[in-house]
């Protein structure tokens, strides 16, 4: 066995990724080995801003002294019991994120991924416990161009051909429509009729190139289900913890949450979906949140994980939210995001790279006037990195921008600078 060194150069690092490692990524070409704030650095110590943010998990900024402070200081205590027995900070842990959400109860778990699996199984079992749905024959919409994992059951009902070629068969008991259609939602609602549990729905498709909906589809699709007795379930994986603005996209504008007295912005899920900067980017840590009514349909032994709801995860967690609420997240964002468009848009008067400007507080993408084939957008963001910019293109053509949200004024103007010198100096 070969002897791990710690002075490998970046060159040296990718070579063993490239060797040992699956491939089922495909990174920039950029070693990072230390973060801070919104700051990262490669092993040669070069600084980058960051501007994807582990795809929107270190809202909180890397390594925010106070969750790693939460995080050491429970690890020298007690790091895992299993769901074998109880301990000491579940409760608080629960009773806290629900109250923080406005919801009865929570069942945790690590990944996002295993969330949305979790939130799919509930959604089947109150389909046919409370619902009445026959068993073995309950529906779930989805929407077209989502994301919302890549394990088997939900790249069954995925649209992307990466995610779902030759890894069939596939998971039954999912219809899709395009994402923004109403009139389309409708028409699956009534074709399934009773069958149908619960629709599934990422309040902005993020994955997608930040593909912000109409102001009333979630609204109206919510109610939509309201009247249909259907579960709406929020996928708000990427979009929650302040990300858009707002606590959780579904909050529209307001920064407050579920205990918002501006209900007239409120909509309410039944069944809410967490991960990413629940935990700070520290810590693995998701939750499905629903009321009573729909969570009391699973019972010992119907589902679980052995580490969801371990001490660790649920100390992170906790001050990951704190932190949110003390520093004021969700009003940065939207007042950043609304700095960074603007500069953005007057970019796009410069350059004809720059097809279309788009997103909610600091979730928001270019989409490159290029098509999806081209490497133009790959091309820009290995510019952007040479000149101190870490971000990256997603469906081809399009590049995401989604700084940690602790970010100052004065460093957004610094990336915006970045930014604009980067793309109207590209050469194709």
């Amino acid at each position: 066995m070969e002897t791990i060194t710690n002075n490998l150069s970046s060159a040296d690092l990718m070579q063993l990724e490239d060797k040992y490692g699956a491939h089922n990524y495909h990174p920039l070409a950029v070693v990072l080995s230390r973060g801070e704030g919104v700051y990262v650095w490669d092993v040669e110590g070069k600084q980058y801003f960051d501007f994807l943010s582990a795809y929107s998990a270190v809202n909180q900024g890397h390594c925010h002294p106070k969750i790693i402070k939460a995080l050491t200081d429970q690890a020298q205590n007690l790091t895992l019991t299993s769901r074998a027995f109880y301990n000491d900070q579940l409760g608080p842990y629960e009773q806290y994120l629900t109250q923080y959400f406005g919801f009865d109860k929570v069942l945790p778990m690590n990944s996002g991924a295993e969330a949305v699996e979790t939130a799919i199984k509930i959604t089947r079992k109150w389909g046919y416990e409370q619902k009445g749905i026959p068993n073995g024959e309950a529906i779930i919409i989805v929407c077209g161009q989502n994301f919302h994992g890549r394990t088997t059951t939900i790249i069954s009902f995925s649209s992307d051909p990466d995610a779902k070629g030759n890894f069939g068969p596939y998971t039954p008991g999912f219809v899709s429509v395009p994402y923004n259609d109403l009139e389309a939602l409708q028409t699956a609602l009534d074709t399934h009729g009773d069958n149908v549990a619960g629709l599934l729905v990422e309040p902005i498709q993020g994955e997608a190139g930040v593909f912000v909906p109409d102001e009333d589809f979630i609204p109206t699709a919510a109610k939509l289900c309201k009247d249909r007795n259907v579960l709406f379930i929020a996928d708000e994986i990427q979009t929650g913890i302040a990300r858009t603005g707002a606590l959780l996209r579904i909050c529209g504008d307001c920064s407050c949450g579920a205990t918002c007295e501006r209900q007239d912005t409120y909509t309410e899920p039944d069944v809410l979906i967490l991960g990413k900067a629940i935990s700070g980017g520290v810590y693995p840590v998701s939750a499905v949140l629903a009321n009573n009514s729909i969570m009391q349909v699973i019972h010992p032994g119907q589902h679980g994980s052995t580490f969801g709801g371990n001490p660790l995860a649920c100390a992170v967690a906790v001050a990951a939210l704190e932190v949110v609420k003390d520093e004021k997240l969700a009003e940065n964002a939207r007042r950043l995001g609304n700095i960074f468009r603007a500069r953005m848009n007057q970019l796009a008067q410069k350059t004809n790279l720059i097809n279309l400007v788009r997103g909610k507080g600091l979730l928001n993408a270019i989409v490159i006037n290029d098509s999806p084939e081209s490497s133009t957008a790959w091309n820009l963001c290995v510019q952007l990195a040479e000149n101190g910019l870490l971000a990256k293109p997603t469906h081809g053509n399009i590049i995401r921008f989604a700084p940690p949200l602790v970010m100052t004024e004065t460093q957004l103007d610094s990336c915006c600078a970045i930014i604009e010198k980067t793309f109207l100096e590209f050469k194709k």
